[in-house]
């Protein structure tokens, strides 16, 4: 049963993938708008000032902001096409046609059973707008529970076919026609149901927020601790998308979640200083600067003899970590060698969110520098603090370094150049360290027609009969086996460049970092895998 639940949540946790990793993108289409209506940069370069640039990003911005108030559609969209077996297209589709017959199924029950609110604005009245149709105000929530709704009528009904006449209703239309009164009547049912949960949800917001700098620790160090199950999405999703982060007014409009708030503020040049919510997504700070220092004191506790190998394999780490926030390659050399490091890791990034708060630092910095960059200094100091972000980061650069060359050294701890005689000193593959490339050769092999790489994975999952599904999120190839047991880690390490393995059940994940999507296409086509499917 355990098992069962595990991998349930592993599926939708790598489902919440594709609508949570495209709103990023579009934050920084917004702060790239807001670059060019930033007041104080077109009055330092004034060739800005002109209506074609400052119109070029009010459009960009606006026109983005739109999305944020339409996330209910987007995940349930998003989660449906993730969480379908088959047939992903058609899947997608179905979830905007279950998404429009809830909606107004909801409004028409809530006009018959005279619960409709008649109000110039519903804010604070438990009732929205969506798509300009007046219901209960579900958030992200209604999206997040229909697009699995919908995945599961279409995995299970989409292969129906029928015989003669009724052909034409068979596969994606009946799931269509099954969808529609399992819609209907959970919009009657919610009607009821979802002001218990608002409710809910709404208690246990006053009570992470009464719990001040405490509940933002445990956020913090359970956002991390959870990385090895691959389930830490759950943990800040709610709150970067849900009103769990907050709930603002900015420029007429109600947006929730902390992420949702900011965005919207980058986009309204009236917002002096960004909201306290922006703390929730201020998960930075390990990634760009307290990992970089654990790097440092494993580099410097190395035998040696071994310090040139440990360089290698830990300077690319360390950069990755800085320049994008992808910090599995590190958090891998010492997640399963010694724990302890990474539970320290994990209460120290909690304590890093702490601090910021303390210093009132309103600085957006969820994904490494580039990001932070992109973010931060358009809007000023005034309005981010982002100055102080640098401080506590540097601060923590110090406590990340003393606190695990302490460990290590105290505890002879076996991190990357301490490895016993006989052991090799790797996290990725000594062809990507040796030569120089990084992931180079890995995206040069997948871009290929050469299936050697691929033919090396899928011999070490066991072969191609051992494996059910193939899935990625950012940094993971993410695969359902048949016999985990047959997975070669040796090999997958040595010979492929994975940075780590983690087998839960069925559910086995390799890490292979931000070139996991070449070598996912480079399976799939060794499986005869269909783009579509």
């Amino acid at each position: 049963m355990k098992e069962k639940m595990m991998d349930g949540l592993q599926r939708f946790s790598k489902a919440m993938f594709i609508p949570v990793l495209i709103l990023p993108i579009a934050g920084i289409l917004i702060a790239l708008g807001n670059v060019f209506t930033n007041q104080r940069l077109i009055e330092t370069v004034p060739f800005m000032d002109n209506p074609i640039t400052t119109g070029f990003g009010t459009i960009l911005s606006g026109s983005l902001v739109s999305i944020l108030s339409n996330l209910g559609l987007i995940f349930c969209v998003g989660l449906t096409v993730g969480l379908a077996k088959k047939k992903k297209a058609e899947a997608g589709f179905t979830a905007v046609l279950g998404y429009l017959v809830f909606i107004n199924a909801m409004n028409k029950f809530m006009e018959l059973s005279g619960l409709l609110i008649e109000a110039e604005s519903l804010q604070g009245t438990g009732q929205a707008s969506v798509l300009g149709v007046q219901v209960l105000d579900m958030g992200v929530f209604l999206g997040i529970l229909l697009g699995v709704v919908t995945a599961m009528v279409h995995n299970k009904y989409v292969d129906k076919e029928f015989n003669n006449a009724f052909q034409i209703y068979g596969g994606s239309r009946f799931v269509f026609i099954v969808l529609i009164p399992v819609v209907v009547l959970l919009a009657i049912a919610f009607t009821y149901i979802w002001p218990f949960f608002q409710m809910g949800i709404n208690n246990l917001g006053v009570l992470i927020n009464q719990s001040g700098n405490f509940g933002l620790f445990l956020y913090g160090m359970l956002e991390r601790l959870l990385i090895p199950t691959g389930l830490h999405h759950l943990v800040y999703t709610p709150f970067l998308y849900s009103s769990l982060g907050g709930v603002q007014e900015v420029g007429g409009q109600i947006f929730e979640g902390a992420r949702n708030i900011y965005f919207a503020e980058i986009a309204d040049p009236n917002v002096a200083v960004l909201s306290p919510s922006v703390i929730w997504d201020a998960r930075g700070i390990s990634k760009m600067f307290g990992l970089i220092g654990a790097c440092l004191a494993m580099y410097q506790t190395a035998s040696p003899e071994k310090k040139q190998q440990a360089k290698a394999i830990l300077i690319p780490a360390a950069v990755t970590s800085f320049i994008a926030g992808v910090t599995e390659p590190i958090e891998f050399s010492f997640m399963f060698i010694a724990p302890i490091l990474f539970v320290v890791h994990s209460v120290l990034s909690g304590l890093s969110m702490v601090v910021l708060n303390l210093f009132n630092v309103r600085a957006i910095g969820p994904n490494g520098f580039i990001d932070f960059i992109l973010y931060n200094i358009p809007l000023g100091q005034e309005k981010t603090n982002w100055i102080m972000y640098i401080v506590v980061g540097l601060m923590f650069f110090a406590i990340y370094y003393f606190t695990f060359r302490l460990l290590i050294t105290k505890l002879n701890l076996k991190t990357i150049g301490r490895e016993d005689d006989g052991q090799e000193t790797k996290l990725y593959s000594k062809q990507d360290y040796k030569e120089s490339k990084g992931s180079k050769d890995v995206a040069t092999q997948t871009g290929t027609k050469d299936t050697g790489l691929a033919s090396t994975i899928v011999g070490a999952l066991g072969g191609a009969d051992n494996i059910q599904s193939v899935t990625n999120c950012y940094t993971r190839l993410r695969l359902v086996l048949e016999e985990p047991d047959k997975v070669d880690e040796s090999v997958l390490k040595n010979e492929t460049g994975a940075n780590g393995i983690i087998v839960k059940g069925q559910n086995v994940h390799v890490v292979y970092g931000l070139q996991v999507e070449s070598v996912r296409k480079a399976v799939d086509k060794y499986l005869g895998i269909a783009e579509e499917e």
